[in-house]
């Protein structure tokens, strides 16, 4: 028996169940039966495996598999652009920005900064904190929309790590839902493949794709990368309790940035066009967003979405440690944690001096809190992400 992922995750010992003793599936890959977790892999493998006696089986036994998150890094560029900066180019004012948004300052990557180079110096924060040698690492999931390449970034990063096994690296484009969907992947990977150490890394430089005359957007967005180690365990370590994921193609409309055609006068362009009968060269707008409907959208079903997840791991809001979310706006944050009944004291927020930062928010966020000790070995995050697409999920895991 398989969920849509084809994983059945371990119960963790230590969590209190809310579910009667009988078999059942989730999205989020759990599966309880009298107390006591399977696990199985894809349905087709699982099916072709009952034929084979247990010599003879190639699918891999995973039964005390986990996950849990061990080592995390974040690297933000060097220019800083403060919302006084902004009202020397824009109608607006630190007050105006600040008291809407939460945000104070953000940071910018140069023209001759690389946003590769950003997210390798995230993942070696990462292995150095996980102390976890580049040639260990199986898989490297980078959590973008703004690779420096339109076939994607993430195989220079463990080139530029040093990685000699020549490990698989590839984009997950999910806009500010993307760590979000790199860390279940993770999970999926270790779970269902044996896969011992994943790198999952958020990382995006929005301002290259901010129209900086459009003062509803350019106020919100800056750049930066985060990363986290995944590393296998035993079922009792494990640290991926449950998530919950979704996506509504008919929000797009209210935030995107879309392919259009370049305007070109001659009539050979630069790729060949040739008497409109080939196609133009393409590039892709400026962020387009409706504030007001992005906002209802992720009021409505962010915390709705930590509430699914926490179920399925068998908390309460009242049992988490921490609630990290997509730092996307302190107004959503402080609604999200109202709704939860979430005290401030145990929210994190970095947003005033990063902005939205996509991908990257949630393992910034993570990182700096850390390291700060504020966030300890054993303690329970409820984290979720929110985005263009539109996409959402959350996740309920433990650090450590």
């Amino acid at each position: 028996m398989a969920n849509v992922s084809g994983l059945v995750v371990p119960t963790v010992p230590s969590l209190r169940r809310r579910f009667s003793p009988s078999s059942d599936i989730y999205r989020s890959g759990f599966w309880f039966y009298d107390g006591v977790s399977r696990r199985t892999v894809c349905s087709s493998a699982a099916q072709g495996a009952e034929k084979l006696s247990p010599a003879e089986s190639k699918v891999p036994r995973l039964a005390s598999k986990g996950c849990k998150l061990v080592g995390c890094g974040s690297a933000v560029p060097s220019i800083q652009i403060s919302n006084d900066d902004l009202s020397k180019i824009i109608d607006t004012s630190d007050e105006w920005i600040s008291v809407r948004t939460g945000i104070r300052n953000r940071r910018i990557l140069s023209r001759k900064d690389s946003l590769t180079a950003l997210a390798t110096e995230a993942a070696q924060k990462a292995l150095q904190m996980a102390e976890v040698d580049p040639d260990d690492v199986d898989l490297v999931l980078l959590c973008t929309s703004t690779p420096e390449d339109l076939f994607g970034s993430a195989p220079q990063i463990p080139k530029a790590l040093g990685c000699k096994n020549n490990p698989l690296a590839y984009d997950i484009t999910a806009a500010c839902s993307g760590f979000l969907l790199g860390l279940v992947s993770a999970a999926c990977y270790i779970r269902g493949g044996g896969f011992n150490n994943v790198l999952v890394i958020g990382a995006d430089a929005l301002s290259r794709y901010v129209d900086w005359n459009d003062r509803g957007s350019c106020i919100l967005f800056g750049d930066a990368a985060g990363a986290v180690l995944v590393q296998s365990c035993d079922s009792e370590e494990d640290g991926l309790f449950s998530f919950d994921m979704h996506s509504d193609g008919g929000g797009q409309r209210h935030l995107n940035a879309s392919m259009k055609e370049n305007k070109i006068d001659h009539e050979l362009g630069s790729n060949g066009s040739f008497l409109g009968l080939l196609p133009k060269g393409s590039s892709y707008s400026c962020i387009q967003m409706n504030g007001k409907e992005v906002f209802r959208f992720a009021v409505r079903v962010v915390p709705h979405s930590i509430e699914l997840a926490l179920e399925k791991a068998g908390l309460a809001a009242s049992n988490i440690d921490w609630l990290l979310l997509h730092q996307a706006n302190q107004r959503i944050i402080d609604a999200v944690a109202t709704r939860l009944e979430v005290p401030p004291e145990r929210v994190i927020s970095n947003l005033a001096n990063y902005g939205n930062t996509s991908a990257a928010s949630i393992p910034l966020a993570l990182d700096e809190a850390v390291r700060s000790g504020k966030v300890q070995a054993g303690h329970t995050i409820a984290t979720a992400g929110f985005g263009a697409g539109l996409t959402w999920g959350s996740a309920i895991v433990r650090w450590g």
